[in-house]
C-alpha cells in the first residue's frame, strides 16, 4: 500500500520536476556548508561567479543570535500573517484578531491601532542581514476572487562588514463578499556596519507601512449562507451596500499608514588581539568588550483615517446626534455630508546607554543602564469646533538591562529588563521581563521560563473621539498585566509544550455599546499548549492543542479549546533533487462568543449575546521544492461543500435593514471554497 502511494506521487510530481527544473541555476535555499556547485552552470559564463559556499544569517536588533532564513516545507502551504490561532474577517488583509489571548502593550504614549500589526513591518523586528553572496527572495501568492500577496526582497554586503537589505510588498484581495477589498503597501530598509576592528558597530533601518480596509459592515443575514440561491457569495446582503456609489468599493473605509526609522550605533573599549592565517598573508581582529556607551534614536509618524460618505445618523447615535442631508437613504450624493475622523502621532525618542561586559568574549555577560527622553504629539482633524486639537507630551525614562545570550548548544540564557517613565503624562508606567532559559546539547532542545509585569495608560484612541460633529474623552486608571510563563522543546520525541498565567487588573476594552470602559475586578487566564509530531516513515502527524481559561464574565472573548492537525506524506525523490509535503489539514475551535468588530473605531468589542460553534475548517494541499525554487497548491475551506457555517465575528446591529421593523446582528464569514497557489523563488548569486 504505502510503496503504490509512493509511486503514485512520483507519477503527479514528475510533471513538475520537468517545468521547475529549468528555473534551478542557484544554490538550494537550504544554503548547507560544503554545497557543490549546480553542474548546469558550466553551461554558463561563470568567470565571476565565486567559489565560496553561500552563507546567509541574519540578526535582530536586541540579540545577537544568528539567525537563517525560513525554507522549510512542512507547513509552506498555510496563510501568512494570521499564525497559528489568529484569525482574518473572511479575506486576506483585513482586521485580525487573536483567539490566543494575547493583551496589547500600552507601557507609555501609543495611538492604539492594533488589527493591522500582523501585515505591518516593525521597527523593532528589523532583520539585519550578513551575506557573503547577494540573496534575492521572491514571494507570490494567488487564490481564488483574485487573492494576491506579491513581495520581493534583496540582500547584499557592500564590503565584508556592511550589508544592506530591502523588502517591498503588496497585499490586494477584492474577497469573497460586496464591497470588502483589502489593499495594502509595506515596505522595509535595513543596514548594519562593524569596524574592522569591532569597536564600533551600527544599526539601521525604515518601515513604510500602509494598510486600506474597505467596510461592509457584515452579512446582515447569516441564514443566507446556506441558502442555495446565494451560490455566489457577492450576491449576499451586507450592511453598508450602496450601489449608487459602487458596486466594488464601499462608502465606508478604514487607512492606517505610518513611517518610521530606527538608528543604533555604539562604541566599545577593551583590548584588541591580532590573528593571523596560516600563511600570514591575512588577518582579522578580536575584540575583548570592557564597556560601550550605545545611542538608540527612534522616529515615528503614524495617521489613522475613518471616512463614511454617506452617513446614517442612526449609526452614530452612541457618539453623537446628527441629521444627515441623506439620513436613511440608501443613495450618495458626491460632496454631501460625510463623517470624517483622523488622528495622527508623532513621536521621536533617544536613548543613552552605558554598557558593562563580563566573561568570555564570546557569549558575555552584559549590564546596561541609561536614561531616554521622548516627545510625543497627538493630532485630532477635523476637530470640534475648532481648526485642530493638538496634545503634546515630553516623557523622560530611566532603561536597564542585564543579558546573557545562549548563542551556542548547552549553555544557559537569562536575562532581565526594565522600562520605568519618571515624568510627563506617562510617569509610572513601566515594564519589567525577566527569563531564563538553556539549550541543550546535541540538539536535543531546550527549556525557559519568564516573568513580565506592565503597568500602562490607555492608548490615546481609547481616551479621546472627535470630529467635526463631536468630542469625547474617556479618563481611566493605569491598567496591570503580569505573565508568568514556561515552555519545553524536545526535539528527540517531537514534543513542545507551554503553559502561561495571566492577572489583569482594570482591563481597558471596548464594551458591547462599543464604548471605551474599564474592568475593574481582576481576573486570571490560563493557558496551556502543546505540539507533538507522529512519524511512520515518511507519514507525518503534526498535531497543535491550546486549552485556555478565564474567569466567568471577564470582558474576553476566546475559545476554550483550539487544534489544528496535519496529516502528510512528505518525502524526497528523483535523487532528491524533488522534495514533496502533501496531506490533509483540519483546525477547529469549541464554541463560543465570537468577539464584534465595529468599523466606525477600527476595532473589536466584547459582546456576549451571540454564541456560535462551526464546523472544523478543511483544507488539502501539496507542497513541493525544486533546488531553490518552493511552491503549493492548496484547496481551501472543503468545509463549504457540506456545511456553510463558518462564522467568524459579529457586527454592529442594524434595525429595520428589510423594512421588517426588527433588528439584526450581522455576521462576519469565512472564505467560500477556494483554489490558492504560491511559490517562493530564492536567487543566491
Amino acid at each position: 500500500m504505502g510503496k503504490a502511494y509512493r509511486n503514485c506521487i512520483k507519477l503527479l510530481c514528475c510533471t513538475i520536476v520537468l517545468l521547475c527544473s529549468t528555473l534551478a541555476v542557484a544554490q538550494p535555499t537550504t544554503l548547507p556548508q560544503g554545497q557543490k556547485r549546480d553542474t548546469a552552470a558550466n553551461k554558463t559564463n561563470t568567470s565571476t561567479w565565486k567559489n565560496e559556499d553561500a552563507d546567509v544569517y541574519y540578526e535582530l536588533l536586541h540579540s545577537a543570535l544568528k539567525l537563517r532564513p525560513d525554507t522549510g516545507l512542512h507547513t509552506f502551504q498555510r496563510r501568512p500573517f494570521v499564525g497559528t490561532w489568529a484569525r482574518d474577517m473572511g479575506n486576506p488583509g483585513s482586521p485580525v484578531y487573536n483567539l490566543q489571548f494575547t493583551p496589547e502593550n500600552r507601557v507609555g504614549p501609543s495611538l492604539g491601532y492594533h488589527i493591522f500589526d500582523a501585515y505591518r513591518f516593525q521597527l523593532d523586528s528589523l532583520e539585519f542581514y550578513n551575506t557573503n553572496r547577494p540573496y534575492s527572495v521572491f514571494n507570490y501568492t494567488l487564490g481564488s476572487r483574485l487573492e494576491q500577496v506579491a513581495s520581493i526582497s534583496h540582500s547584499q554586503n557592500i564590503r565584508p562588514n556592511w550589508n544592506f537589505m530591502v523588502e517591498y510588498r503588496k497585499i490586494n484581495t477584492p474577497g469573497f463578499y460586496k464591497i470588502q477589498r483589502n489593499n495594502h503597501d509595506n515596505a522595509r530598509l535595513s543596514t548594519n556596519y562593524k569596524s574592522l576592528n569591532k569597536r564600533y558597530v551600527l544599526f539601521a533601518g525604515m518601515v513604510y507601512n500602509k494598510e486600506q480596509h474597505d467596510e461592509n459592515g457584515g452579512i446582515v443575514n447569516d441564514s443566507e449562507l446556506a441558502d442555495n440561491s446565494y451560490t455566489d457569495r457577492k450576491t449576499l446582503d451586507v450592511v453598508y451596500q450602496n450601489t449608487a456609489y459602487s458596486i466594488t468599493r464601499s462608502t465606508i473605509t478604514n487607512m492606517q499608514r505610518d513611517f518610521g526609522i530606527v538608528l543604533q550605533h555604539s562604541y566599545t573599549w577593551g583590548p584588541i588581539d591580532t590573528v593571523y592565517n596560516a600563511d600570514s598573508t591575512q588577518y582579522t581582529y578580536t575584540l575583548k568588550p570592557r564597556f560601550s556607551v550605545m545611542h538608540k534614536m527612534e522616529l515615528s509618524t503614524e495617521k489613522h483615517l475613518y471616512k463614511d460618505l454617506a452617513p446614517d445618523s442612526v449609526r452614530y447615535v452612541p457618539f453623537f446626534n446628527t441629521a444627515f442631508a441623506h439620513t436613511g437613504s440608501a443613495y450618495y450624493v458626491n460632496g454631501g455630508d460625510s463623517v470624517v475622523t483622523q488622528q495622527k502621532w508623532f513621536w521621536i525618542d533617544n536613548k543613552l546607554l552605558l554598557n558593562g561586559f563580563i566573561g568570555n568574549p564570546g557569549s558575555p555577560l552584559t549590564f546596561s543602564a541609561g536614561v531616554g527622553n521622548r516627545f510625543d504629539e497627538f493630532i485630532a482633524t477635523p476637530a470640534y469646533n475648532v481648526n485642530l486639537d493638538r496634545s503634546r507630551i515630553v516623557s523622560n525614562y530611566l532603561a536597564g538591562e542585564i543579558k546573557k545570550e545562549a548563542l551556542k548548544a548547552g549553555q544557559w540564557g537569562y536575562g532581565a529588563h526594565l522600562l520605568f517613565y519618571l515624568t510627563g503624562d506617562y510617569a509610572g508606567n513601566f515594564d519589567l521581563d525577566a527569563s531564563i532559559g538553556k539549550d541543550l546539547n546535541n540538539n536535543k532542545g531546550g527549556f525557559i521560563a519568564g516573568f513580565r509585569q506592565m503597568l500602562g495608560s490607555s492608548p490615546y484612541s481609547y481616551a479621546n473621539y472627535e470630529n467635526k460633529y463631536a468630542q469625547l474623552s474617556w479618563s481611566f486608571k493605569s491598567e496591570s498585566i503580569t505573565m508568568a510563563y514556561a515552555t519545553l522543546d524536545i526535539r528527540k520525541i517531537n514534543l513542545q509544550a507551554g503553559v502561561r498565567n495571566y492577572v489583569i487588573d482594570n482591563y481597558i476594552y471596548l464594551n458591547s455599546n462599543r464604548t471605551p470602559t474599564q474592568y475593574s475586578t481582576a481576573f486570571n487566564i490560563g493557558q496551556a499548549w502543546i505540539r507533538k509530531m507522529f512519524r511512520a516513515g515518511h507519514f507525518y502527524l503534526d498535531n497543535e492543542l491550546i486549552y485556555q481559561q478565564t474567569a466567568d464574565n471577564a470582558p474576553v472573548n476566546i475559545p476554550q479549546l483550539m487544534g489544528r492537525h496535519q496529516f502528510s506524506y512528505e518525502h524526497t525523490m528523483f535523487k532528491q533533487a524533488l522534495k514533496v509535503a502533501t496531506g490533509l489539514e483540519v483546525r477547529y475551535n469549541t464554541a463560543y462568543h465570537p468577539a464584534g468588530y465595529d468599523p466606525q473605531l477600527n476595532r473589536f468589542f466584547y459582546q456576549d449575546k451571540i454564541y456560535t460553534g462551526n464546523t472544523p475548517e478543511l483544507s488539502v494541499f501539496l507542497n513541493f521544492r525544486v533546488k531553490h525554487f518552493r511552491a503549493f497548491i492548496m484547496a481551501d475551506q472543503l468545509n463549504q461543500f457540506f456545511a456553510r457555517n463558518t462564522l467568524l465575528y459579529t457586527g454592529v446591529p442594524v434595525y429595520n435593514f428589510f423594512g421588517t421593523g426588527t433588528t439584526n446582528t450581522p455576521m462576519y464569514a469565512a472564505q467560500n471554497f477556494m483554489l490558492r497557489f504560491g511559490f517562493s523563488w530564492v536567487l543566491v548569486n
